[in-house]
């Protein structure tokens, strides 16, 4: 799983960080294992002391872990009153999740070139700065012919961290061979299909009124704060079936 937070300075890393921990509230309902392997911090000053995210890529391990979560890919938006601003003025922020299968490169029947990766390595960094260790242990790699760049900073040794971005970036190639697949369907059947991808897909409101609204099912709750905890187990129902 991948979280960026859009357009909007410090609200929309704030609420970067407010879906991360919402995910890993939920994988822990699920007895699901969560790793965070790389994040780029925003801005402190959050609300209970979050600090920012920038962008998260998280390892997420459990039985049907991508058949109950690779809906959740789209832009998430959220409307509140904004922490940040001094006039108390209500907010919009936006934040795009991007849910990826575990792909084996030979089940994936994808073949990838050492001659067409870049690999860099960097220091691992926490909020403030502060080093997690003094080596150069992060990975980073970047796939030249389709310019993905993938990352992975949490393991101590090199070539863990490899492993890991070599994986993000075998599950993003396999998406992107996807979404080309059904760009190549739309052609030949000259309509639309949906693709939540880049998409909004679920409002969060906070303000003047609460409700969290899923946009392509029609589901929707009131009780906002137990969602943002966690309790997502209604709207990945109503999307399994709607899919259905």
């Amino acid at each position: 799983m991948e979280i960026f937070s859009g357009a909007g300075g410090q609200d929309s890393q704030d609420w970067a960080t407010m879906l991360l921990r919402m995910y890993e509230k939920y994988c822990a309902t699920k007895g699901y294992e969560f790793l965070v392997l790389h994040q780029a911090y925003g801005e402190g000053g959050g609300p209970e002391g979050r600090i920012g995210t920038k962008s998260a890529t998280i390892e997420i391990k459990g039985n049907y872990a991508y058949g109950f979560l690779k809906k959740e890919s789209g832009v998430h938006r959220l409307v509140r009153i904004s922490p940040f601003n001094a006039q108390k003025l209500r907010q919009t922020s936006f934040a795009q999740v991007n849910v990826l299968p575990e792909i084996k490169e030979k089940e994936g029947e994808l073949e990838i070139r050492q001659e067409d990766l870049k690999i860099d390595t960097f220091r691992a960094s926490g909020p403030g700065g502060q080093y997690v260790n003094k080596t150069e242990s992060a990975v980073r790699i970047t796939h030249i012919p389709t310019g993905l760049v993938v990352a992975s900073q949490t393991e101590r040794l090199q070539g863990k961290n490899k492993q890991n971005a070599m994986k993000i970036l075998l599950g993003k190639l396999y998406q992107l061979k996807e979404a080309q697949h059904v760009k190549e369907i739309e052609e030949i059947k000259g309509k639309n299909i949906s693709n939540s991808f880049g998409s909004q897909i679920r409002s969060y409101v906070l303000h003047p009124y609460k409700m969290v609204k899923d946009l392509r099912t029609q589901y929707e709750t009131s009780d906002a704060e137990s969602v943002l905890e966690g309790d997502l187990e209604k709207f990945i129902e109503a999307e399994l079936k709607y899919n259905d």
